[in-house]
């Protein structure tokens, strides 16, 4: 069950940096810009995560 968590918690994460990132840069605001770059970097990281334990088993 944890694979598909990190999995979805990804997801949501990196959509949400995404959205993050285009409004900051429709905004010029860099700050906003990199704060959505900061949270799909770690969607990405959790999507990773939940690949892993999917290869290895939950129970890492």
């Amino acid at each position: 069950m944890g694979e598909l968590t990190d999995k979805i918690k990804g997801n949501v994460n990196e959509a949400i940096g995404n959205v993050k990132q285009a409004i900051g840069e429709h905004n010029r605001d860099p700050d906003l810009a990199a704060e959505g770059k900061a949270q799909e970097v770690q969607g990405k990281g959790e999507q990773f995560k939940g690949s892993v334990k999917g290869a290895l088993g939950d129970d890492i």
